[in-house]
């Protein structure tokens, strides 16, 4: 006998059993994907320096004052400064440098005139308008002042993290370790991408949609292979599995056929198994064990049911060891696009579509969506959330929204 618990439910057994995986230092050109295991501190002011946002002269703004366009002001160019450069004097009364943006501002001014305010004359320029001290010019520390909190730790890097840590010297950044994760199709009807179609067989395409999944968070995979339906066959293969990964994930063989084999072979290997059903369409068979800190994830067969169950369980448990404190799927609201009339004993995932329509998003159902499809998850990027209980939902019904594909997660799974 099974007993489905609800989603939350399923996930927060998970969630409860995981063990962060050591720390390990990373170059920076190969830290995208990794998350911090330290705090980034500002090591000096950004801009280090007072410097000129734009192309123009450096001028002292208390010469401009009490110009207008029938009292225009001159001023004479003493030199020019480019990026990188500095210039030698400092800026006198009614004088000017010509100056490049991201140039540090010379001594003696403290405002920037861009060149399309002034009219060139013969030693220099003239202007029409007064300004203020500050004006046009980045100051030293406004983006960040040295020993600022940039990044907390439990955050993953992206490229704009990577650019952060160039910015502030990390050459080489702590990072969480990255879990190794092997993938097993099971089931005697599974042929390999490059055979011919045969009679009651289909390709095993489980295998790698999950090593793609497994590779939009940046973790390593082990392949195992396909295994027929070979009870000692399958608990050999799972075993060395077990034993070489932080996590096997095993698609197919946890349902209730004669030829489902996945929950003998956990209690077989003694695995403590979290759950075996849960209350959610498509994926309910989903089967969950742990074993000595590692995880095994035994998926559905059914294309849909495996991306749906990695997504929900596999995923904010694998990115959790590696330090991740925003572990879940991003969600928001949508208004349905479409009728979905289907009633909903178990809560349903529906892989979907969502867009900008006018000034509200819209989300629909991506095509096909039973559990065996695989059309729509190629089209879906998102799914829609529809709680068990309900009787159909009408177009322009408001409906939770899961993000797929997001570098960036949430801290809490709150549906």
């Amino acid at each position: 006998m099974r007993t489905p618990i609800p989603v939350a439910e399923a996930i927060g057994r998970i969630m409860q059993q995981v063990r962060p995986l050591e720390t390990e230092e990373a170059a920076l050109e190969e830290a995208l994907g990794r998350v911090l295991a330290e705090p980034i501190v500002a090591r000096h002011s950004v801009p280090p320096f007072d410097r000129s946002p734009y192309d123009g002269y450096a001028i002292r703004a208390e010469d401009s004052e009490g110009a207008s366009g029938s009292a225009r002001i001159p001023f004479t160019v003493i030199g020019e400064i480019g990026a990188g450069h500095v210039g030698e004097k400092t800026v006198g009364r009614g004088e000017a440098y010509r100056i490049m943006t991201g140039a540090k501002i010379p001594d003696g001014a403290d405002a920037v005139v861009m060149f399309e305010q002034t009219a060139e004359t013969d030693s220099g320029f003239s202007i029409r308008k007064p300004f203020t001290a500050g004006e046009n010019i980045s100051c030293k520390g406004e983006d960040a002042a040295e020993g600022d909190l940039l990044i907390e730790a439990g955050t993953r890097i992206h490229p704009g993290t990577v650019a952060l840590l160039a910015t502030f010297g990390y050459a080489r950044v702590s990072v969480s370790r990255l879990p190794v994760v092997g993938i097993l199709a099971t089931g005697t009807e599974l042929l390999g991408v490059e055979d011919e179609l045969q009679p009651g067989k289909i390709r095993n395409s489980n295998g790698p949609m999950i090593a793609a999944q497994l590779g939009r968070l940046g973790v390593p995979v082990r392949l195992y292979g396909t295994s027929a339906d070979d009870l000692p066959a399958c608990t050999a293969i799972v075993k060395e599995a077990i034993t070489e990964c932080d996590a096997v994930i095993t698609t197919g063989g946890v349902s209730v056929g004669d030829y489902d084999y996945l929950p003998a072979i956990y209690d077989q290997l003694g695995a403590s198994v979290l759950f075996n059903k849960v209350a959610m369409r498509p994926g309910s068979v989903t089967t969950v064990a742990a074993l000595d800190g590692k995880f095994l994830f035994g998926l559905s067969g059914n294309p849909s049911a495996c991306f749906t169950g990695f997504e929900l369980f596999a995923r904010p448990a694998l990115l959790s060891m590696m330090g991740d404190r925003a572990p879940y799927m991003p969600h928001f609201k949508a208004e349905l696009a479409e009728d979905f009339t289907k009633p909903n004993p178990f809560t349903r995932f529906i892989r979907s579509v969502w867009q900008m329509t006018g000034d509200k998003i819209t989300a629909a159902p991506a095509g096909f969506n039973k559990s065996n499809a695989v059309s729509s998850i190629a089209r879906g990027n998102c799914l829609i959330v529809l709680p068990s209980g309900t009787r159909g939902y009408a177009a322009g019904d408001s409906v939770d929204v899961l993000l797929l594909g997001s570098e960036q997660g949430a801290k809490d799974w709150v549906l």
